[in-house]
């Protein structure tokens, strides 16, 4: 028995005539009439009642059909998912998102992935540093990462989605708060709060600014979180140099202050296994992309 018998079996039983049936299946009329006898033959009793003007289902045939039409349903379904699957339509997809994307970046690319690939489940993981992020893709933890460049790891292909200023976190009336722009050597005397991964991307960043102005910073906190960071900096604990899209957390005490320096500036990339072949991380990349460039 094949797929074959079974529409053929629901065209007649639909169409309760052979001729109608072939014709709806494109076919002469003789080979489906045989192609029935050989499926009542191979489930040994009779489907239909034939005569001249009509074929009726016999008590057998009814429940059959029933049978048949939920087989070719779940066959049609599971060719359709399929089908979506290789398109990268429908699947899951896990996405690391580092502490400055997770505020800025994030409602957008979940709004997004919602409306382009709304048969794909979405798993978000926010605030991953960028070494957490590259270790969660090689352990197969995350699909795709937004994170802050460098990464040094050949297994992992990073592409450029924007380059984001960095600008001053500081607490609400803090003398420099007066000034509309800072330079970075304007804040050679304060403390700071940075990250406390020496190989984030940020504390890089940091240790570079202030390295090129001539002078050390003052580290008084080191922070795991960027959200911890700038709550630190509202607390007058100090203050941070952070990417542009933090000030989007509107945390109340933080007020934030351009640097003169056009250069101080850090990139978001987007990373992904190197030998990822996924259809569906294909096309979470594609949207991502699309939606950085907008």
């Amino acid at each position: 028995m094949e797929l074959r018998h079974l529409r053929y079996f629901l065209a007649v039983a639909e169409e309760r005539h052979f001729g109608r049936a072939a014709a709806r299946l494109h076919m002469a009329q003789p080979p489906l009439s045989q192609q029935i006898r050989q499926l009542e033959s191979e489930l040994g009793v009779r489907l239909l009642n034939r005569n001249t003007r009509r074929v009726e289902l016999t008590e057998a045939g009814a429940a059959y059909l029933d049978r048949v039409r939920a087989v070719l349903s779940a066959v049609d379904d599971a060719g359709e998912e399929a089908r979506r699957v290789a398109a990268g339509l429908q699947g899951r997809l896990s996405v690391g998102c580092v502490g400055s994307a997770t505020y800025s970046l994030l409602p957008a690319v979940a709004r997004r992935l919602r409306e382009e690939l709304p048969g794909v489940e979405v798993a978000f993981r926010g605030e991953m540093l960028g070494a957490q992020q590259v270790a969660a893709l090689q352990r197969r933890d995350i699909d795709v990462a937004l994170l802050r460049p460098p990464v040094d790891d050949p297994g992992i292909t990073v592409r450029t989605l924007r380059s984001d200023a960095l600008i001053v976190a500081l607490p609400d009336g803090h003398p420099l708060t007066a000034r509309t722009r800072l330079d970075v050597t304007d804040l050679r005397d304060e403390d700071f709060v940075i990250h406390a991964e020496r190989d984030s991307a940020m504390y890089g960043a940091v240790r570079r600014l202030c390295d090129r102005a001539g002078f050390e910073p003052r580290i008084r906190h080191e922070v795991v979180e960027t959200s911890t960071l700038v709550t630190f900096v509202a607390a007058d604990l100090g203050l941070a140099i952070v990417p542009e899209p933090v000030a989007h957390l509107g945390v109340p005490g933080a007020t934030y202050r351009p640097l003169t320096d056009p250069t101080a500036r850090i990139d978001l990339a987007l990373a992904v296994r190197a030998d990822e072949d996924s259809p569906v991380i294909a096309q979470a990349t594609r949207v991502l992309t699309q939606l950085a460039a907008s």
